[in-house]
Order: C-alpha cells, then sequence, then structure tokens
C-alpha cells in the first residue's frame, strides 16, 4: 500500500471515529424529535381557534361538534409542549439514562472511553449499550475504506457521508420502524448532485432515472400488495430509500439492490431467531435496514464488483446505457 493510500485511510478512520460518535446522537435524538414535531403538530390542528377552523371541522364538517373536552384538552397540551426544554442534536448535552449524569467531555472520546469506563456508567455503574463503540468502529472503519479507495478527494468524502446516512437509517429504522425524511432526502440530493458533480461514478441520467424507478417499483409492490391483502407490507420512507440509492448507484442497479436487501434481510433474520428476538412469524421487520445494509454491502465490495460477481442481477444494463 502507498504511504499516501495508507495516511488517507488512516486519517479518513479517525475522522470516521469521531464521526461514529456523532451518528449515535443522531441515531438516538432523530426518532425523538420527530415524535415531538407530530405531537406539535396534531395539538396545533386539535386546539381551539377563533381565526382558522379546526381539523375536526374539516374532516367532519363544519356543523360538527368535537368530543367533549377534546379543544380543552389540546390547549392543556400545547401549554406542557411548550414547557418542554430544548431538544436538537447539540442541545441537551448527553446524560446517562439510568441516572441522568452528565456525561463530560473526556467520558466520549469514541471506543477508548467506554474501554476506560469499562462499559458501565461513570456515577451509577449502569452498563452502558455496546452497540455505542460498535457504532464508532463501523463507521471508522468505512470512512477508512472510503479513504483507501477514493483518498481524501471530494470523492471519498461523498461515499463517507453516504455511509454515515446508511447507518443512521439502519439503526433507525431497526429500533423504531421509521426511516426520517430528512435523512432519505439528504441522501437522495447528495447522489443526484454527486453524479451532476461526476463524483459517484454514476451519470446523471441513470442516478435520476435510478431515483424514479426506485420509488415507483417498492410503490407498485406497496399498491398491489395492499389491493390483494388489504394491508401495508411496507413504508413510503422503504420508496424513498431505495430511490436514494438509485441515485447513487444508478437504475441499472436497483434489481441487484433487491436482491442484496433480500441477502441482508435473510442473515439479519436468522440472527435475529438465534438471539431469540424473533419468536413469532407475525412480528413485522422493517425493510429500511435490508435497503440500507444492501447499499453498505454495494460500498464494501464496490459497485463494479457487484456487476462482475452478480451480472444476471443488471439485464436492463444495455438498455439504460
Amino acid at each position: 500500500m502507498p504511504v499516501s493510500q495508507g495516511f488517507d485511510a488512516a486519517l479518513a478512520g479517525v475522522l470516521g471515529l469521531l464521526i461514529g460518535s456523532f451518528l449515535n446522537v443522531v441515531i438516538y435524538r432523530t426518532p425523538v424529535m420527530m415524535y415531538r414535531d407530530w405531537l406539535n403538530d396534531a395539538v396545533a390542528n386539535l386546539m381551539s381557534s377563533k381565526d382558522m377552523p379546526s381539523l375536526w371541522s374539516l374532516v367532519f364538517g363544519p356543523k360538527a361538534q368535537p368530543p367533549a373536552g377534546l379543544e380543552a384538552a389540546a390547549d392543556k397540551a400545547a401549554i406542557e409542549l411548550e414547557k418542554l426544554p430544548r431538544f436538537d442534536l447539540t442541545r441537551p448535552r448527553s446524560r446517562c439514562g439510568g441516572c441522568g449524569h452528565e456525561i463530560r467531555w473526556y467520558e466520549n472520546i469514541p471506543v477508548l472511553s467506554y474501554l476506560a469506563l469499562r462499559g458501565r456508567c461513570g456515577a451509577c455503574k449502569t452498563r452502558i449499550s455496546p452497540r455505542y463503540p460498535l457504532v464508532e468502529l463501523a463507521t471508522a472503519a468505512l470512512f477508512a475504506l472510503c479513504g483507501h479507495r477514493f483518498g481524501l478527494t471530494p470523492t471519498g468524502a461523498l461515499w463517507a457521508a453516504f455511509a454515515a446516512l446508511l447507518v443512521c437509517q439502519f439503526l433507525i429504522d431497526f429500533d423504531t420502524q421509521f426511516l426520517p425524511d430528512s435523512i432519505n432526502y439528504l441522501l437522495l440530493w447528495l447522489g443526484l448532485i454527486g453524479a451532476a458533480a461526476g463524483w459517484t461514478g454514476t451519470s446523471l441520467q441513470l442516478s435520476v432515472w435510478g431515483a424514479v424507478f426506485g420509488y415507483l417499483s417498492l410503490w407498485l409492490v406497496y399498491h398491489g400488495y395492499r389491493l390483494v391483502t388489504g394491508k401495508e407490507g411496507m413504508g413510503y420512507g422503504d420508496f424513498k430509500l431505495l430511490a436514494a440509492l438509485g441515485a447513487w448507484l444508478g437504475a441499472d442497479y436497483l434489481i441487484a439492490i433487491i436482491l442484496v436487501s433480500s441477502l441482508v434481510g435473510a442473515v439479519l433474520g436468522l440472527g435475529m431467531r438465534i438471539a431469540g428476538k424473533l419468536a413469532h412469524k407475525d412480528i413485522p421487520i422493517a425493510f429500511g435496514p435490508f435497503l440500507a445494509g444492501a447499499g453498505l454491502v454495494c460500498l464494501v465490495i464496490g459497485p463494479g464488483a457487484v456487476k462482475q460477481w452478480a451480472p444476471f442481477a443488471f439485464p436492463l444494463g444495455p438498455w439504460l446505457h
């Protein structure tokens, strides 16, 4: 390995450790921020107002009266929501979930602090989940891979961002079965901008069609499944995530992404069953982690290697190029 290549990989890996620590914050706080926004919107639409009709009257008609106490309860809830302290990706400072101990800077050094504290809170000794250092190490490895493969270049930075955002979507959807639009849209636009700038190796034409066909393909599957079974098999966040992956890898990769996501799903499902977390077949499993995992697999293996190893997954290639 050339010295410069090794230096780029090492520097990117160190940066990945720091970014991985921040990703832990994003993964935990983004869903909470979403829940707060949804509750604020719901309460605002149910509150009494003289300036505009209530959501209840818009749904049931202007003459319909809301249930007794509904608007009063919404007004009270709005007051309670206003009392909540600010909560975003920077405030308040991170605390122990067990005792509320405010985590100091030296207790938040990626991986090293976890080892020094022996995986426990410095105040109450509550066990800290090993997922935190694992996210940091995984992000460091992915960043190091991008630094090794692309160097410290805009292309390397863009693919590192791709990896970081997919790690977030993988774990957020795994935890909550929600894929935040804020991350999906950022992933989509970075893919389109990267293609336009020539940084992703995908032409802008394939990127645009990848986003279009990625969304429409799962949209059709969703509505077909709903028409046949009367159930919802996936969420709209899955459509948007596949559209974003299509923008990064191109329309010709969509079938390969679905195939790899199926493989990732099989591995995760088997692992969850072995771990005892999938005891019943009717427990819903989010599809987003499989898609995000497929994107990460394609990054690690290399888009070109995927075509070499699974040429059967690219039947539309000649027509799209």
